[in-house]
């Protein structure tokens, strides 16, 4: 008879519906309590401790999700974003032990969804985890039963059926996560949302803890829409900006 396993967050998982997480980080310390962080809440764990092994490790088991380390023997974690997108589009929640906006920031540009600076609580990024999986979902769902309609607000057009967006007549690449930004910014135009709301909208996290993770994808969103476009109110959030009528 096969057995239901409860997770520590409340959610049920049979052995077959398991999430693959790989886990890549040199050390053993950390990945070992990521690994057992992890399996606890029900996910099925595979680790690598360099940047060949992670690359090889995430064709050959194919990963639901990646939690991966920047700073790597072998070649870095940017290096072993870049292969592993260019593959299959993977989630990935980058670690870095620098808190470098640079760092989060080409990151994010080659394919990461997330990051982490360390130290950094396992109870927060089980969370991060869970959150980024269902995104994917979310994001597999409305591929099925997509929203009808293409949003025009100047030279940005936002397609919802297709996940695809466009300044003029250019196509530009947004990860998963930066897709979702636009679009809740976009769903209010002119309006300012704040980073407390954006990270409930799009990471359905239930506090402020995240606010850096906002401010750092709000740039990487600028470099590609055009920075112009979104307006910061400073000690309140962001809007995302329209021609005038």
């Amino acid at each position: 008879m096969e057995q239901t396993q409860t997770t520590q967050n409340g959610a049920s998982a049979t052995p077959g519906a398991q999430r693959r997480v790989l886990v890549v980080e040199d050390d053993s310390t950390i990945v070992d309590a990521i690994a057992a962080r992890l399996r606890a809440e029900g996910f099925l764990v595979q680790t690598a401790v360099d940047g060949p092994a992670a690359v090889d490790a995430a064709e050959a088991w194919q990963p639901d999700l990646m939690v991966l380390d920047v700073m790597l023997p072998g070649f870095d974690g940017l290096e072993v974003c870049r292969r592993v997108q260019a593959q299959r589009p993977v989630p990935v929640l980058m670690l870095t032990a620098r808190d470098d906006e640079t760092d989060m920031l080409v990151g994010l540009g080659v394919g990461a969804d997330d990051y982490m600076t360390k130290p950094f609580s396992m109870r927060e990024l089980a969370a991060r985890v869970h959150v980024l999986l269902r995104r994917v979902e979310r994001a597999a769902l409305a591929a099925v039963t997509p929203r009808s309609g293409i949003l025009r607000l100047g030279e940005l057009e936002i397609d919802h059926a297709q996940r695809r967006v466009r300044v003029r007549t250019d196509d530009v690449h947004l990860t998963p996560t930066e897709f979702d930004l636009l679009v809740c910014l976009a769903n209010t135009p002119r309006a300012v949302l704040s980073r407390e709301q954006l990270l409930a909208e799009v990471w359905d996290w239930a506090d402020a803890s995240g606010t850096r993770t906002v401010d750092s994808h709000i740039k990487a969103l600028r470099r590609k829409i055009g920075a112009e476009r979104i307006r910061t109110v400073h000690g309140v959030g962001y809007a995302l900006e329209t021609p005038a009528p």
